[in-house]
């Protein structure tokens, strides 16, 4: 994809990496939440509304973003190197996961969102439940390609995304959850 060896060598993500780096980060952000004294109800309303966040901007990054139209030839390179490339080879096991220059950026821009709005404490859980949903989703989004999901949530979960591949690209973006495809009207026909 890239002549540079580096910038090929970093856009190629194995599907431990995610795991391995914000699996300990959500289990930090938990354990300084409940030493905050953050209540087990308040944890789990705040990390539960992490995770619905972060299944609505999957939702709309992979709409509006992902699926962008630029007109001019280096737009449409760019676009390609960040989704297109997903959609020619949909197989390829080493593109499927955020890239952690990518990732990163978007927790610490998070993280200080979180802090404005609902302050030092509960920044915690709401950050924890934040990285949960992007995690689930990298891992779901590998397991739907590379897996083969037997039970029936993991299956659906399956034809939902793989409509989006191969039968219509203009529906179904979310990967972790088909909630906001039913909310706003793009849920796949499958």
């Amino acid at each position: 994809m890239f002549e540079n060896a580096l910038l090929e060598r970093c856009s190629r993500i194995p599907p431990w990496q995610p795991p391995l780096i914000y699996g300990p980060l959500i289990a930090y952000l938990s354990v300084v939440a409940l030493r905050a004294r953050v209540s087990v109800s308040t944890f789990a309303a705040c990390a539960g509304a992490g995770v619905l966040l972060w299944t609505l901007l999957e939702y709309w990054l992979h709409r509006l973003l992902f699926h962008y139209q630029p007109q001019s030839a280096r737009g449409r390179r760019l676009f390609w190197i960040l989704h297109g490339v997903h959609h020619d080879w949909p197989a390829d096991a080493s593109r499927l996961v955020f890239p952690p220059a990518v990732s990163i950026p978007l927790a610490v821009l998070f993280w200080w969102t979180f802090t404005v709005l609902a302050g030092n404490t509960l920044r915690y859980p709401l950050m924890a439940g934040f990285a949960c949903g992007y995690l689930a989703y990298d891992m779901l989004h590998y397991w739907v390609h590379h897996g083969r999901p037997t039970r029936s949530l993991g299956a659906r979960l399956r034809r939902h995304h793989l409509a989006h591949h191969f039968r219509d690209p203009g529906r179904g973006f979310g990967v972790s959850s088909r909630l906001w495809d039913h909310v706003f009207g793009t849920a796949s026909r499958a």
